[in-house]
Order: structure tokens, then C-alpha cells, then sequence
């Protein structure tokens, strides 16, 4: 898994360039929406996605582990919820190779959905932010906005998904109380939940490491810098990443971790671009694998929420590749989460992250009810 954390974090500078500001993204939804993107491309285009990702997209190290982290384990537990969607929605004029439907199919379990993109482009977007609203219960309302289709869009690859579980051991809301949260504008409320228990932990190259189990066979990681986070985010590097996730030992731990929210939404063109995905972008893209006919991405978005509280957390995230016809166009250790953090969720077994989030503020979000 370490091209997955190599190229998660290649992707996270690009997108939240910024470590003094909030922001969350699902690296889960975007590698699977790249995935989708490969499996109906082939020459440079498909090339330029595997060097970016590090990983064949039809080599089963990478399929196996995306599709088993867009399950369930088999004993969840109450209270836990999944749910994963990928689709190609394509207008009926686009003549397909029926290949490519079948390999999303066979490969991501993708369903094809017809949507009327030449004569009526926006209630297609409406049915495919519906369709996404749908899967993330809400969280996601609108994903793609007014303007990202057009008559001349003729199809979209389109992942979804939502999240909720609750933690191994609770926080007992009785336990929460308002304390200093210190953040680049000055020490502000927030409140902060409370826990005691043997905890996954470990300290080494300037960040503190709270491994935290989640129902669903899933891990909750909060990574805090001895530093700023400003300035540690910077120099913490790919390959130190997962070493620091591995190097958690149970212990006892108190625990003081805000309640917070974050989100995270925007363009992914230029971060694509950054990490060397081109080619799809341009009339020179190949999608013969799906089509006969010139096709390019038009624009990819993305969108993420995530929110903890005492009983869990909760997440949701889509992806969409919009596409157009080219031809046209022991003594406990005390962890007080008292200033800026990174939070991460990741799937324990495949060790596929769902969602990495940077708080730097949550009294913008956090209430104290």
C-alpha cells in the first residue's frame, strides 16, 4: 500500500496547498474514479494514470484492495454504514464497445445509467447529483455545478460514497467540556471530548501518533506535530507516512480530541495535471476502450465532508470525470488535540485510506450542544 500513501499524499499538497486552512478529501473516491478512467482508456492516456497512481489499475494489487475496502467486514456491528457507487453515465447517441462497460462492471462493479446530456444537459446534472446526494445520505448535495455540463457533454465517470461508524470505545458526551483550541488566529472555545483506554500510540520524528479503532474494520489516526502544523505538514514526506501510521503500540492513553467538521470541494484538473494525468484532458486522449468516438475529460471535481463527535464519525465524498466529444471542442500519555492536526480514516485490512482531513479551526464548525 505504500504507492497508494505515496500518491495520496502527492495529491493532498496539490489540493490543500495551504496547512494554515481546514480542507478534507477522499482519497478512496479519487483512486477509484482514476481506476474507472483506466479501465476505459489505453495507450499514454491509460499510461500517464498508472505512473501517477504508482499501481497497474488492472493488476488485482490494486483492484482487490479498493473493492475490499468498499466493504464491510463481516461482523460490523451495529450502527455501521457503507456505501459505494461507481457509474457511467452516457448519453445515447455515444455508440460503446460494449468492452468497456463490461470491465467497469467486471472490475469496479459500475453501472451504465442513460442521462439525455445533448437535450436536456441539465437535468442530466440533476440526476447524477441526485444520484450522489442519494448514496452519501445528503452529504453531498451538488457535486457537479451549473456549467460543468453542457449539450456537448456525452458522458461521466462517477464515484460515491458515504460512511458511518462508530468508535470501538466511545467518548461519553458527559465527558466534554469547552477547552482552548490554538489555532494561527489566537486561542479559541471549542468543545473537546474525553477518553481513557488503551489506545494505539507511538512519538517519533516530531509528531505524536493516536491510533483509534472504528466499527467496520476501519482505523481512526489523529497525527500531531510537535511543531506547527504549518510548518510540519510541509516536511512530513510520503514514505514517513506510513511509517508513522505502523509504529502504533498499544498503551494507555487520555485522550482530549475536539468535536469538528471539515469539508473540502474543488476542481481537479490542475492537481491531475501536477501529478503527470494530462493526456485525458486533451483531444490526444484515448478512449477507444469505451467508444470508437474522440472523447476527452472536460473537467474532474470533487467534493468531501467528514464530521467526529462523541459516538463516531461520519463521511461522504464523490468524484466525477465529466467527458465530451473532442470533435466538437502505561501511566496514561496524555494527547491534548489542542492545535491544528491531521485526521485520517483508513480501511485496516487493505489499508485503502478513505478520508484525510487537516483541522486547523473547528470552532468553525463544532457547536457546543
Amino acid at each position: 500500500m505504500n504507492a497508494h500513501v505515496r500518491f495520496l499524499w502527492r495529491l493532498h499538497r496539490r489540493l490543500a496547498p495551504d496547512p494554515r486552512e481546514d480542507f478534507c478529501w477522499s482519497p478512496h473516491s479519487v483512486v477509484a474514479t482514476l481506476g474507472l478512467l483506466a479501465a476505459v482508456s489505453r495507450g499514454r492516456t491509460r499510461a500517464e494514470v498508472a505512473e501517477a497512481l504508482g499501481s497497474d489499475p488492472a493488476e488485482a494489487e490494486f483492484v482487490e484492495p479498493l473493492n475490499a475496502a468498499a466493504r464491510l467486514d463481516a461482523e460490523s456491528g451495529e450502527g455501521v454504514r457503507l456505501a459505494v457507487a461507481n457509474r457511467l453515465w452516457v448519453d445515447e447517441r455515444l455508440p460503446l464497445d460494449p468492452a468497456g462497460p463490461r470491465t467497469l462492471e467486471g472490475r469496479f462493479a459500475a453501472e451504465v445509467r442513460a442521462a439525455d446530456f445533448h437535450d436536456a444537459p441539465e437535468r442530466a446534472r440533476e440526476r447524477i447529483n441526485a444520484d450522489v446526494a442519494d448514496v452519501t445520505r445528503g452529504l453531498v448535495p451538488e457535486l457537479v455545478e451549473p456549467g460543468a455540463v453542457n449539450s456537448e457533454t456525452v458522458a461521466a465517470l462517477v464515484n460515491a460514497l458515504y460512511l458511518k461508524a462508530p468508535w470501538h470505545e466511545a467518548f461519553d458526551p458527559k465527558d466534554t467540556s469547552s477547552d482552548s483550541f490554538h489555532t494561527c488566529r489566537g486561542a479559541l472555545p471549542v468543545p473537546f471530548m474525553r477518553l481513557t483506554t488503551r489506545l494505539g500510540y507511538a512519538a517519533r520524528h516530531g509528531w505524536q501518533v493516536v491510533r483509534m479503532g472504528v466499527g467496520g474494520g476501519l482505523q481512526a489516526f489523529v497525527l500531531l506535530p510537535d511543531a506547527e502544523l504549518a510548518t510540519a505538514e510541509p516536511g512530513l514526506g510520503h514514505d514517513r507516512l506510513p511509517e508513522l501510521l505502523d509504529a502504533v503500540e498499544e498503551r494507555p492513553v487520555r485522550l482530549s480530541l475536539p468535536r469538528f467538521a471539515v469539508s473540502g470541494s474543488g476542481a481537479l484538473d490542475e492537481p491531475f495535471a501536477a501529478l503527470g494525468v494530462r493526456r485525458a484532458f486533451t483531444p490526444a486522449a484515448d478512449f477507444t476502450p469505451l467508444t470508437p468516438r474522440p472523447l476527452r475529460v472536460s473537467t474532474a471535481l470533487h467534493e468531501a465532508v467528514l464530521r467526529v463527535d462523541e459516538q463516531g464519525l461520519e463521511g461522504a465524498a464523490a468524484t466525477a470525470a465529466m467527458m465530451r466529444l473532442t470533435s466538437l471542442f502505561d501511566d496514561p500519555v496524555r494527547v491534548s488535540v489542542d492545535r491544528p492536526f491531521l485526521f485520517l480514516v483508513r480501511h485496516r485490512d487493505s489499508g485503502v485510506v478513505h478520508f484525510l482531513a487537516r483541522v486547523t479551526d473547528p470552532s468553525r464548525t463544532a457547536t457546543d450542544g
